[in-house]
């Protein structure tokens, strides 16, 4: 049977106060009504909750059980409705990210400090495994925000743009390229491309770049790891692609030098991804803002 927390309440006021007049007064409540609450969770339980003794009420066993269950469970429920409360008002909850765009876990890294700090109880998960299978993460309420290249009309989905990115060729300070401000695609023919592993039809230099002008490197190599990438293209190993102000970024570490692709270049927009939501809690909206999203909602 489920015990009422009222009931817990009573015999620990009656615990805390000995008399039926002192629990009445905590509770606010007639003693008769306390008299009728109890003697009905005696009939419920099937046992003696309290003995009067002069004025003064003595707990049984029973009862001495149901206060030590009162001092433990009613701070439980009391921080439950708490907790619950907060997480309503949107200062409290768990926020899940998808990224859809490698890179951007550098990027992400300068807005997770501040965030975390300006919300202390918004628990914050970067989920890597929906790199390849962002929106329907989002649509099936895996994800929360989605960050992404590609912004795909879809309906119930908004995307905010938050930054514009050069999507530049990376080659080794030694590489023929290295001086160059801009290749065109037939120099990528004898080049061995190092890229993430992701389909060739998402690869802004294949479908931006060499796609369109049917054109294919000696060599196609995969790897996941950003620092790793980065060192075989300084070995000289082959040339990449990623945007330039990561290249930027790295460039003196690694000793890499970013060239346009083409001229004037190849450029995209990153893009932060939602459900649509008129009631968006406001640890997510905060996330949205921080990031630069000029929000419609």
């Amino acid at each position: 049977m489920i015990i009422d927390p009222f009931h817990l309440k009573i015999v620990q006021s009656v615990y805390q106060t000995k008399t039926l007049v002192g629990a009445s007064k905590v509770l606010c409540v007639t003693q008769s009504a306390l008299s009728q609450a109890i003697k009905k969770l005696e009939k419920q339980l099937g046992v003696v909750v309290w003995e009067k003794s002069g004025r003064t009420i003595q707990l049984t066993t029973a009862g001495l059980f149901l206060v030590d269950a009162a001092n433990r469970i009613l701070p439980q429920l009391e921080q439950l409705g708490h907790d619950v409360k907060r997480l309503s008002s949107g200062v409290v909850g768990n926020l899940r990210i998808g990224m859809e765009c490698y890179p951007c876990y550098r990027w992400i890294r300068q807005i997770i400090g501040t965030y975390l700090t300006d919300w202390p109880d918004v628990d914050l998960d970067i989920l890597k495994q929906f790199t390849f299978k962002g929106m329907q993460a989002l649509l099936n309420h895996e994800v929360d925000i989605l960050i992404t290249p590609d912004a795909v009309s879809h309906r119930g989905v908004l995307f905010y743009p938050v930054f514009d990115y050069e999507q530049v060729l990376v080659v080794a300070d030694a590489h023929p390229f290295a001086g160059r401000t801009h290749i065109q695609p037939d120099d990528l023919k004898d080049q061995v491309l190092i890229t993430y592993p992701i389909e060739t039809h998402r690869l802004d230099i294949y479908k931006d770049f060499m796609t369109p002008n049917k054109i294919l490197p000696t060599k196609h190599v995969y790897i996941e790891d950003t620092d790793i990438l980065l060192q075989m293209v300084a070995a000289n190993r082959g040339v990449s692609a990623l945007p330039r102000w990561l290249v930027e970024e790295e460039q003196r570490q690694f000793g890499i030098a970013p060239v346009s692709l083409g001229d004037p270049g190849v450029f995209q927009t990153i893009h932060l991804g939602v459900r649509e939501d008129p009631k968006r809690p406001a640890y997510q909206r905060a996330f949205l803002e921080l990031a630069g999203a000029q929000l419609t909602e």
